[in-house]
């Protein structure tokens, strides 16, 4: 039990990072606006969020203009979908 315990990853255990690192492992990428809509968060949550995944390493973005008008991408790092999947994995193991 203690193995399992320790391969689950704190960063993970709000569900709107949760959310996030789900919708960003299965996608190359998701703007911003796509991502709060996904996850129905008001602009401070979600961006809190991303904030703490950012400082974690395991989300990267990318700003960028489109028709004049900005557009942020996320992207999972390869740390963040190797640890997410290891936490997603714990949890598996505690299921069974």
């Amino acid at each position: 039990m203690k193995e399992v315990l320790k391969d689950l990853d704190k960063a993970f255990e709000n569900r709107i990072r949760l959310g996030i690192m789900s919708a960003l492992v299965v996608n190359d990428y998701i703007d911003y606006t796509s991502l709060k809509e996904l996850l129905d968060v008001t602009d401070g949550n979600l961006a809190s969020h991303l904030k703490s995944l950012e400082k974690c390493g395991y989300v990267s973005y990318e700003k960028a203009f489109v028709d004049r008008k900005p557009n942020t991408n996320y992207t999972a790092t390869e740390k963040g979908k190797e640890a997410f999947i290891k936490h997603i994995k714990a949890i598996e193991q505690l299921l069974q």
